[in-house]
């Protein structure tokens, strides 16, 4: 059974997915636990400041409180200062929407990223915290430079249901994304056509100190599949390879990154 403070984190997890809000008994029956400790422990993080009620619907989401703190933690980490400039640049020669992921605890989190984009169709989705390793090029990416043993250990703990509800060219089984994850070794770099959202489509490249050295993070573009055609991934490739070794050479003045490594 979860303790308190394990029901707390849940709590702020499944928030941070709904900007919105939910009402104190859907907070309860999606972590699957009593309505009453439910409306405590938003009681308690609602008295702590993490969590507010919105004054019309009722329904609890989180406050600004908790993002600061992330945002005062990537600064202090040096991630913005060392990769946001190469983010920027990439961004801006491409024209697209530029993110980076960092490897943690088995886990892909989004911490970074440049809107290149000025005019006409804009790509920039509200993709919640960790990556969703079987449907995205950043997952790929990361899962190629794995041995087929972690990478299947690593969707298997996802599991492929959310697979079921995403774009057209999402992969529906395991056999699927481990046959992309081995074309993804063979290129050299990630690719997906509307995999996770329909529409969309995405090119990315992991981060890593040296050729031999482990993953640390992955770089990607992404944008509408009607400019971000197969063919323009390809072209794009360079560009995105050359700022995943330039985060490489800048990821030794982040602890963040050290700690990934």
């Amino acid at each position: 059974m979860a303790s308190s403070r394990d029901r707390a984190v849940l709590v702020l997890e499944l928030l941070a997915h709904h900007v919105q809000g939910l009402p104190m008994s859907e907070v309860g029956d999606r972590l699957g636990i009593p309505r009453s400790a439910a409306h405590r422990l938003l009681a308690d993080l609602k008295e702590m400041g993490y969590v507010k009620q919105n004054a019309h619907t009722a329904h609890y989401l989180l406050t600004i409180k908790l993002a600061a703190l992330g945002l005062s933690h990537l600064a202090a980490t040096g991630v913005t200062d060392a990769a946001q400039p190469l983010l920027d640049d990439l961004a801006e020669r491409s024209g697209e929407l530029v993110r980076l992921a960092v490897i943690e605890n088995d886990e892909l989190i989004w911490v970074a990223k440049a809107q290149g984009a000025r005019t006409g169709l804009r790509y920039d989705p509200d993709a919640g915290m960790d990556v969703y390793l079987p449907a995205t090029a950043n997952g790929l990416a990361w899962l190629a430079a794995l041995s087929e043993e972690r990478a299947l250990e690593l969707v298997s703990r996802q599991g492929m249901e959310r697979a079921r509800t995403m774009g057209p060219g999402a992969p529906q089984t395991l056999r699927e994304v481990l046959d992309r994850v081995a074309e993804t070794r063979q290129r050299g770099f990630g690719m997906v056509v509307e995999a996770y959202e329909a529409g969309t489509s995405a090119v990315a490249a992991v981060v890593r100190a040296a050729p031999t050295a482990p993953a640390i993070a992955t770089v990607s573009i992404a944008g509408p599949s009607v400019r971000m055609t197969p063919a323009r991934m390809e072209s794009l490739a360079p560009d995105l390879l050359t700022c995943a070794r330039a985060l490489a050479a800048a990821s030794s003045h982040s602890p963040l990154f050290a700690a990934s490594n």
